[in-house]
C-alpha cells in the first residue's frame, strides 16, 4: 500500500467519523490535533534529530493570536493564522540561530526556558493576554458562512490540518530536504563533508515545525474558547507532544498519529476505569513501550520488516 493511499484512507475514514460516532467529536479533535502536532515536532524532533520540550510556545502563539485577533485587533481568523505562523516561524529561527550551536542535552533545555519565558509574559502582560486570568473567545468572523465555534466545523478543521501536516511528512520522506535532514540527524560531520549546510538544515526543520504548531495552535485556541497562560505554555503540553512522536516512532510518517491514537484514547480509558490511579497506569504503558520498543510502534515495526527483507535477500 503506498504512503497517498494510506492518507486517502486515513482521510475517508475522517471523513465518515462525525456521522458515525458523533458524539465523541472533542476526543476526536483532541487526539487529531495530538497526532498533528507530534507530527510537527517530529520533522525537528524526528528527522532532523534535535529534541525540544518546548513545543507548547509554538501552540501558545498560534492560539493567543487568534483569540487577540478576535478581542483586541477584530482580524479575520484566516489572517491571525498567518500571522501566527509567521510569529512562531520567525520564533523558530531566532530561537535556533542562538542555540542550534549547543550539544547533547543543552538545546532540549533551551527549548523549555523559552516556552517558560513566553507564558511569564502572557502572565505579566495583562493589557494584551488577560494575564493569569486568561482571555476568552467570544465571537469570531464567520469565513464562508462557517460556524468555528460548531463542534463538526472544529473537527473537520482538524482533520484538514492533520492531512495537510502528513502529506508534507510524505513529501519529506522521499524529498532531498528529507534526506538532507536525516543526514544530519545521523552524521552532521558527514553531512558538512557531502556538501550540507547542517545548521542551515536545522533551522529550516524548526521553522517548518514550528509554524505547523501554530496552524494546530490557532485550531486549539478556538477549541477551547479560553486560554489560560498556565495551561497553553505548560511544560507537560510539550511533554505529551514529544511523548506521541517517541512512543509512535520517530521519523515515521504513521509514528506520530499511531502514538496519538494509543496515548489519547489510552488516557480517556484509564480515566473512566481506573480513576484515579489513571496516570499510574499511564505512565506504566509509557514505560513498556519505551523499554521494550524503543525505536517507537512504527519504528520497531519498520526495523522488522527491513530485516526480513535483508534476510530473504541473503537467503537468495
Amino acid at each position: 500500500m503506498s504512503k497517498f493511499t494510506g492518507l486517502a484512507i486515513f482521510l475517508a475514514v475522517g471523513i465518515l467519523f462525525p456521522l458515525l460516532l458523533p458524539g465523541y467529536l472533542s476526543l476526536a479533535i483532541t487526539l487529531l490535533l495530538f497526532a498533528s502536532w507530534a507530527s510537527a515536532w517530529d520533522v525537528l524532533g524526528g528527522w532532523a534529530g534535535q529534541s525540544s520540550l518546548g513545543h507548547a510556545a509554538f501552540v501558545g502563539l498560534g492560539a493567543y493570536t487568534i483569540a487577540l485577533s478576535a478581542t483586541r485587533f477584530d482580524l479575520a481568523p484566516w489572517w491571525a493564522v498567518l500571522i501566527g505562523m509567521g510569529l512562531a516561524a520567525a520564533l523558530a529561527w531566532a530561537w535556533g540561530s542562538l542555540t542550534f550551536g549547543l550539544r547533547g542535552p543543552y538545546f532540549t533545555l533551551s527549548t523549555i526556558a523559552v516556552a517558560e519565558i513566553l507564558r511569564l509574559i502572557a502572565i505579566n502582560e495583562r493589557w494584551l493576554t488577560g494575564g493569569a486570568q486568561g482571555i476568552f473567545i467570544f465571537s469570531l468572523r464567520e469565513p464562508f458562512g462557517l460556524d468555528l465555534f460548531d463542534r463538526q466545523t472544529q473537527y473537520y478543521l482538524a482533520l484538514a490540518y492533520t492531512v495537510i501536516v502528513i502529506r508534507i511528512i510524505i513529501g519529506f520522506a522521499k524529498g532531498k530536504f528529507g534526506y538532507q535532514m536525516r543526514a544530519v540527524r545521523e552524521d552532521e560531520a558527514s553531512a558538512q563533508a557531502a556538501g550540507i549546510n547542517p545548521t542551515r538544515v536545522k533551522l529550516q526543520a524548526f521553522m517548518i515545525s514550528g509554524a505547523l504548531t501554530a496552524l494546530g495552535g490557532a485550531i486549539y485556541g478556538v477549541f477551547l474558547s479560553f486560554l489560560e497562560p498556565h495551561d497553553i505554555f505548560f511544560l507537560p503540553l510539550s511533554v505529551q507532544i514529544a511523548l506521541t512522536a517517541i512512543i509512535g516512532g520517530r521519523g515515521t510518517i504513521w509514528g506520530p498519529t499511531i502514538g496519538a491514537v494509543l496515548l489519547v484514547f489510552s488516557a480517556e480509558l484509564f480515566r473512566n476505569i481506573f480513576a484515579q490511579a489513571n496516570l499510574l497506569i499511564y505512565g506504566v504503558l509509557i514505560l513498556v513501550v519505551i523499554l521494550f520498543m524503543p525505536r517507537g510502534l512504527m519504528g520497531q515495526l519498520e526495523h522488522r520488516i527491513i530485516r526480513r527483507r535483508y534476510a530473504r535477500s541473503t537467503r537468495s
